[in-house]
């Protein structure tokens, strides 16, 4: 059976941009694959985590690779230990780790473009066969000049670099320079089971939106939400916005909307059932600073919602302004507040706009995502140099 090895670069003891290989990694140790797993911040209690030690998968702490099993590092050093340099420092350990497993091919996943290169550069050197995977893009981010070099060369000599979204790949060609012919766009698994839910209606034929993102507002802006919502004339609309999700920013936000004196808002916390947000609510709110392509998105198109987004990342790429759903120019407080304003006004027509996002999403996303890469990277054990150089799915070219 061929051997596969799984390094995660993601700084959080879990975000959504591991479910895919995740995902990956499961089908494969199910199906009777070795499989061993390198991560940042490991969390032997979540329940993905368990669920991979349960089918097999060997998982070492990449922030604990250096020390015993039975030594932990403080929590306020292990940030640093997820760094450029701390990553060069733990290469030749990795490596050592590497030649031992001896792998068929190593699945590199990034939470962004640039924080895993370092370890695809390792691959490369080492003459690993590697694939690695972006979840985002940043456009006021950029690697060093050094760095860049590096990001260059990982990019290039892997056997396939994938992307969640066209913008995602074009502006990390933009920041290496080079185009990348090895380059394919796949889809995040949804946590969601694809089938649209009844339209929720309310008594008091009220209004329910969802912001549904970590409480993180250098990412997904949930500050620029909450100055719209203060605006008078959405005080005055019968309408409410519910904040899911949790993150270091969330006392900040409730105090923010204390401040602001909103009393048509609330701060549920995660909730792990998506569906039962979208059985009662009615569309997506999501002013994000920065995106790959939202899974909160998908999720709620899946469910027969729509989404009001910014411009970034790939939402408008799996969006279209009016028929499904609505798109600000920036994410700016002026901006969103005229998306908002665009959506308010064909509030009449929101079932059948959200109808029609549900059909949409569905010629863009597959039915079963990780099936799909695990089918990828089997494919590459079996001939690698049989795989076309193509993008997976039909979608919207960045304009």
């Amino acid at each position: 059976m061929p051997r596969f090895v799984f390094i995660s670069s993601c700084t959080h003891p879990w975000g959504g941009s591991e479910e895919l290989w995740a995902g990956a990694a499961a089908l494969l140790a199910e199906t009777g694959h070795f499989v061993t797993i390198f991560k940042t911040c490991v969390d032997p209690n979540h329940p993905q985590i368990r669920r991979l030690l349960a089918l097999g998968c060997r998982i070492r702490d990449l922030h604990q690779v250096c020390l015993p099993h039975s030594i932990r590092l403080p929590r306020p050093l292990v940030r640093l230990t997820g760094r450029g340099p701390a990553q060069r420092a733990m290469r030749p350990l990795v490596r050592t780790h590497l030649a031992n497993l001896n792998p068929d091919l190593v699945v590199i996943s990034q939470g962004a473009n640039f924080d895993g290169v370092a370890y695809g550069d390792l691959c490369r050197i080492s003459g690993h066969p590697y694939v690695m995977i972006s979840q985002k893009a940043t456009d006021y981010l950029w690697p060093s000049d050094k760095d860049r070099i590096v990001m260059r060369s990982a990019f290039q000599n892997a056997l396939r670099c994938y992307f969640v979204s066209q913008h995602n790949l074009q502006l990390t060609e933009r920041q290496i320079g080079e185009r990348l012919m090895n380059a394919e766009i796949v889809r995040n698994p949804f946590l969601v089971s694809g089938t649209p839910l009844p339209w929720p209606y309310t008594q008091d034929q009220s209004i329910k939106l969802a912001c549904v993102a970590r409480l993180e507002t250098g990412e997904k802006g949930q500050d620029i939400l909450l100055q719209v919502l203060a605006r008078q004339r959405w005080r005055n609309r019968n309408l409410s916005v519910s904040f899911f999700g949790a993150g270091h920013n969330g006392e900040a936000l409730r105090e923010l909307a204390r401040r602001l004196d909103l009393t048509h808002v609330e701060f549920p916390g995660f909730v792990s059932d998506v569906e039962s947000i979208w059985k009662t609510h009615h569309a997506l709110v999501l002013p994000s600073r920065t995106e790959g392509l939202p899974l909160a998105l998908i999720e709620a198109m899946m469910c027969g919602r729509f989404g009001i987004v910014t411009n970034e990342g790939g939402s408008a790429e799996v969006v279209e302004e009016g028929r499904t759903g609505f798109i600000a120019n920036s994410a700016k407080v002026g901006d969103f507040d005229h998306a908002m304003e665009r959506a308010w006004a064909v509030r009449q027509q929101w079932e059948s706009i959200g109808k029609a996002a549900g059909r949409a999403i569905r010629t863009m996303v597959p039915p079963d995502p990780v099936a799909s890469f695990t089918t990828r990277l089997l494919d590459f054990v079996k001939s690698p140099a049989s795989q076309e150089n193509s993008y997976a799915y039909t979608h919207k070219q960045s304009q």
